[in-house]
């Protein structure tokens, strides 16, 4: 990846300012990352509009996950088919959360995957 990661799209953002979620989204939007966040309930969340799901958002950089383990497999889908739509490389974080059979997948489509950090 030659160019500067500087887009965020946050699944999972919550509104409440002491979850993890929403604490790691102001602090990479304090550092100029542009933060796009994924909430199907909300409207806006740190000044940011919202998107229901990330098949719904504007291209980004990383995909940062902060949903169940149940879910990472769908959302992981949900980044091959931007990747695809976009032709952007990707990250897929998942904060604590594994998932080996959405790794493997997603390697397999060229996106780099950071788990349990």
């Amino acid at each position: 990846m030659d160019a500067p990661l500087k887009s965020v799209a946050i699944v999972g953002i919550s509104h409440d300012e002491s979850n993890e979620s929403n604490k790691i989204a102001r602090y990479m939007k304090e550092r100029g990352y542009k933060i796009i966040p994924i909430n199907p309930v909300a409207a806006e969340i740190l000044g940011e509009k919202c998107y229901p799901s990330l098949g719904a958002a504007p291209p980004v950089d990383i995909v940062d996950v902060f949903r169940p383990s149940s879910e990472v497999m769908a959302i992981a889908r949900e980044a091959v088919a931007m990747k695809e739509k976009y032709g952007k490389p990707l990250v897929f974080r998942a904060q604590s959360i594994e998932n080996g059979q959405a790794r493997a997948m997603l390697e397999r489509e060229g996106i780099f995957v950071v788990e349990k950090w």
